[in-house]
Protein backbone atom coordinates (compact mmCIF):
# COMPACT_ATOMS: atom_id res chain seq x y z
CA UNK A 1 0.00 0.00 0.00
CA UNK A 2 1.38 3.42 -0.94
CA UNK A 3 2.12 6.16 1.54
CA UNK A 4 -0.74 8.22 0.06
CA UNK A 5 -3.19 5.33 0.45
CA UNK A 6 -2.10 4.84 4.08
CA UNK A 7 -2.52 8.54 4.78
CA UNK A 8 -5.97 8.51 3.14
CA UNK A 9 -6.99 5.45 5.17
CA UNK A 10 -5.88 7.14 8.40
CA UNK A 11 -7.72 10.35 7.44
CA UNK A 12 -10.87 8.35 6.66
CA UNK A 13 -10.69 6.60 10.06
CA UNK A 14 -10.25 9.97 11.82
CA UNK A 15 -13.29 11.31 9.94
CA UNK A 16 -15.41 8.28 10.90
CA UNK A 17 -14.35 8.59 14.55
CA UNK A 18 -15.05 12.34 14.73
CA UNK A 19 -18.39 12.12 12.92
CA UNK A 20 -19.40 8.94 14.74
CA UNK A 21 -19.14 10.69 18.11
CA UNK A 22 -21.83 13.25 17.20
CA UNK A 23 -24.89 12.79 19.42
CA UNK A 24 -28.38 12.45 18.00
CA UNK A 25 -30.15 15.73 18.90
CA UNK A 26 -33.43 13.92 19.70
CA UNK A 27 -31.91 11.08 21.76
CA UNK A 28 -28.64 12.50 23.12
CA UNK A 29 -27.44 9.22 24.65
CA UNK A 30 -27.05 7.83 21.12
CA UNK A 31 -24.36 8.75 18.65
CA UNK A 32 -25.08 8.80 14.96
CA UNK A 33 -22.80 5.74 14.73
CA UNK A 34 -25.00 3.93 17.31
CA UNK A 35 -28.05 4.75 15.19
CA UNK A 36 -26.46 3.63 11.93
CA UNK A 37 -27.04 7.11 10.46
CA UNK A 38 -23.31 7.48 9.76
CA UNK A 39 -22.75 5.53 6.56
CA UNK A 40 -19.26 6.22 5.24
CA UNK A 41 -16.40 8.67 4.90
CA UNK A 42 -13.85 9.22 2.18
CA UNK A 43 -10.97 11.45 1.25
CA UNK A 44 -11.84 13.59 -1.76
CA UNK A 45 -9.61 14.45 -4.72
CA UNK A 46 -8.95 17.91 -3.25
CA UNK A 47 -7.69 16.30 -0.01
CA UNK A 48 -10.84 17.08 1.99
CA UNK A 49 -13.12 14.64 3.72
CA UNK A 50 -16.71 13.80 2.83
CA UNK A 51 -19.04 12.00 5.21
CA UNK A 52 -22.26 10.24 4.21
CA UNK A 53 -25.28 10.24 6.52
CA UNK A 54 -28.72 8.66 6.00
CA UNK A 55 -31.88 9.96 7.75
CA UNK A 56 -33.85 7.58 9.92
CA UNK A 57 -36.89 8.53 7.84
CA UNK A 58 -37.66 10.91 5.01
CA UNK A 59 -38.23 14.39 6.39
CA UNK A 60 -36.49 13.76 9.72
CA UNK A 61 -36.18 17.25 11.25
CA UNK A 62 -32.93 16.37 13.03
CA UNK A 63 -30.89 15.77 9.85
CA UNK A 64 -30.07 19.44 9.25
CA UNK A 65 -28.73 19.76 12.79
CA UNK A 66 -26.84 16.48 12.50
CA UNK A 67 -25.15 17.64 9.28
CA UNK A 68 -24.05 20.90 10.92
CA UNK A 69 -22.75 19.04 14.00
CA UNK A 70 -20.85 16.52 11.85
CA UNK A 71 -19.17 19.30 9.90
CA UNK A 72 -18.26 21.06 13.17
CA UNK A 73 -16.87 17.80 14.62
CA UNK A 74 -14.73 17.26 11.52
CA UNK A 75 -13.39 20.82 11.71
CA UNK A 76 -12.69 20.44 15.45
CA UNK A 77 -10.75 17.25 14.68
CA UNK A 78 -8.58 19.24 12.26
CA UNK A 79 -9.91 17.49 9.17
CA UNK A 80 -9.58 19.49 5.95
CA UNK A 81 -12.46 20.84 3.83
CA UNK A 82 -15.23 18.76 5.44
CA UNK A 83 -18.44 18.07 3.55
CA UNK A 84 -21.53 16.14 4.61
CA UNK A 85 -23.58 14.30 2.02
CA UNK A 86 -27.15 13.15 2.65
CA UNK A 87 -27.63 9.65 1.20
CA UNK A 88 -31.23 8.45 0.78
CA UNK A 89 -30.69 5.07 -0.83
CA UNK A 90 -30.68 2.50 0.52
CA UNK A 91 -33.22 3.71 3.04
CA UNK A 92 -32.23 3.55 6.71
CA UNK A 93 -33.49 0.63 8.75
CA UNK A 94 -33.39 -0.13 12.46
CA UNK A 95 -31.27 -3.14 11.47
CA UNK A 96 -28.38 -0.66 11.17
CA UNK A 97 -28.53 0.26 14.87
CA UNK A 98 -25.69 -1.16 16.90
CA UNK A 99 -26.23 -3.55 19.81
CA UNK A 100 -24.61 -0.91 22.03
CA UNK A 101 -27.10 1.68 20.73
CA UNK A 102 -30.04 -0.61 21.55
CA UNK A 103 -28.69 -1.08 25.08
CA UNK A 104 -28.24 2.70 25.49
CA UNK A 105 -31.86 3.23 24.42
CA UNK A 106 -33.11 0.71 26.99
CA UNK A 107 -30.99 2.27 29.74
CA UNK A 108 -32.38 5.69 28.78
CA UNK A 109 -35.95 4.42 29.21
CA UNK A 110 -36.84 3.86 25.55
CA UNK A 111 -37.69 0.34 24.39
CA UNK A 112 -35.37 -0.46 21.47
CA UNK A 113 -36.63 -1.90 18.21
CA UNK A 114 -36.45 -5.62 17.56
CA UNK A 115 -32.98 -6.77 16.45
CA UNK A 116 -34.26 -7.44 12.91
CA UNK A 117 -36.97 -5.46 11.13
CA UNK A 118 -39.91 -7.49 9.83
CA UNK A 119 -43.06 -6.79 7.86
CA UNK A 120 -45.30 -7.81 10.76
CA UNK A 121 -46.13 -4.17 11.55
CA UNK A 122 -47.60 -3.71 8.09
CA UNK A 123 -50.29 -6.24 8.99
CA UNK A 124 -51.04 -4.95 12.48
CA UNK A 125 -49.05 -7.73 14.13
CA UNK A 126 -46.94 -6.35 16.92
CA UNK A 127 -43.65 -7.75 18.06
CA UNK A 128 -43.26 -8.37 21.77
CA UNK A 129 -42.02 -5.13 23.38
CA UNK A 130 -40.42 -5.30 26.81
CA UNK A 131 -40.83 -2.45 29.27
CA UNK A 132 -37.45 -0.68 29.64
CA UNK A 133 -38.17 -0.08 33.33
CA UNK A 134 -39.28 -3.47 34.68
CA UNK A 135 -38.61 -5.82 31.73
CA UNK A 136 -42.18 -7.12 31.51
CA UNK A 137 -43.47 -7.96 28.04
CA UNK A 138 -47.05 -7.21 29.16
CA UNK A 139 -47.19 -3.91 27.29
CA UNK A 140 -49.73 -2.14 25.11
CA UNK A 141 -49.66 0.60 22.47
CA UNK A 142 -51.24 3.89 23.55
CA UNK A 143 -50.38 5.80 20.36
CA UNK A 144 -48.48 4.98 17.18
CA UNK A 145 -46.64 8.28 17.65
CA UNK A 146 -44.65 9.19 20.73
CA UNK A 147 -42.36 12.13 21.42
CA UNK A 148 -41.04 11.88 17.83
CA UNK A 149 -42.42 10.25 14.69
CA UNK A 150 -39.93 7.37 14.95
CA UNK A 151 -41.24 6.34 18.37
CA UNK A 152 -44.58 4.93 19.57
CA UNK A 153 -46.05 5.58 23.01
CA UNK A 154 -46.62 2.40 25.02
CA UNK A 155 -47.58 1.46 28.57
CA UNK A 156 -46.50 -1.46 30.69
CA UNK A 157 -49.50 -3.23 32.21
CA UNK A 158 -47.27 -4.72 34.94
CA UNK A 159 -45.67 -1.55 36.37
CA UNK A 160 -48.21 0.83 34.72
CA UNK A 161 -45.47 3.17 33.48
CA UNK A 162 -45.71 4.77 30.02
CA UNK A 163 -42.65 4.61 27.78
CA UNK A 164 -41.48 5.34 24.26
CA UNK A 165 -40.74 2.46 21.89
CA UNK A 166 -38.37 3.08 19.00
CA UNK A 167 -40.32 1.73 16.03
CA UNK A 168 -38.91 -1.06 13.92
CA UNK A 169 -38.38 0.29 10.42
Amino acid sequence: MSVVALADAALRQRALAAAGAVADPEIPVLSIADLGVLRDARVTEDGGVEVDITPTYSGCPAMGMIAVQVEAALLAAGLPAPRVRLVLSPAWTTDWMSAEGRAKLRDYGIAPPAPRATRRGLFGLEEEVACPRCGSTATETLSEFGSTACKALRRCTACREPFDHFKCL
